[in-house]
């Protein structure tokens, strides 16, 4: 397991364009309305984390990344729902669970610019806020001033975690040599 790891390891840091790419993807699929509740997005910007911690990738590519496939992402939610207005209803799975849609749109009518922003956070609604905020009409430039806001914010927000397990790791590591090294001594 541990060889299949070092050659993971090894590819990424011999190609970060195509883990950045990934990267980019993921967060513009975990962005896109109703695809964004399969994509397991946490789990990879996790794992991206864990590989700047490791000196794989670089902070602030894989941050410019994430970032532009989210804003990308909700960018096209927001012009689907734009586009689709009340005909959202219509597709699944808003039209086998209504309920989805008339929370997203109390939620929305609620905070109004501040549900776009809050709404990345949130898992459930995530993928659900932008296409909410294009059926409601928001204007164009507000919305995307929340949106490139947000995702600068996300971003990190969602890598830190992986970045701060990656150093424990190598914390731990160096720790457990040393233990090792004291043990033998004694």
């Amino acid at each position: 397991m541990e060889a299949l790891f070092q050659q993971f390891l090894a590819w990424v840091a011999a190609h970060p364009g195509w883990a950045n790419l990934i990267l980019f993807l993921t967060a513009l699929a975990e962005s896109l309305a109703i695809v964004g509740v399969l994509v397991p997005g946490v789990l990879i910007m996790l794992v991206a984390g864990a590989l700047i911690a490791a000196g794989v990738l670089d902070l602030h590519l894989a941050w410019a990344a994430a970032t532009l496939g989210a804003v990308l992402g909700d960018a096209l939610s927001y012009a689907l729902g734009r586009v689709l207005k009340d005909h959202v209803r219509r597709i699944w799975p808003f039209s086998r669970h209504p309920e989805s849609l008339v929370r997203g749109e109390r939620f929305f009518a609620r905070y109004g610019v501040k549900s776009v922003v809050f709404g990345r956070f949130v898992g459930p609604i995530r993928a659900v806020v932008p296409l909410i905020a294009g059926t409601m009409g928001m204007g164009v430039r507000r919305f995307l001033v929340a949106n490139v806001l947000s995702a600068v914010v996300w971003a990190p927000a969602y890598l830190l975690p992986g970045i701060v397990f990656g150093a424990s790791l190598t914390l731990a590591a160096e720790a457990a040599t040393r233990l090792v090294i004291l043990a033998l001594i004694l």
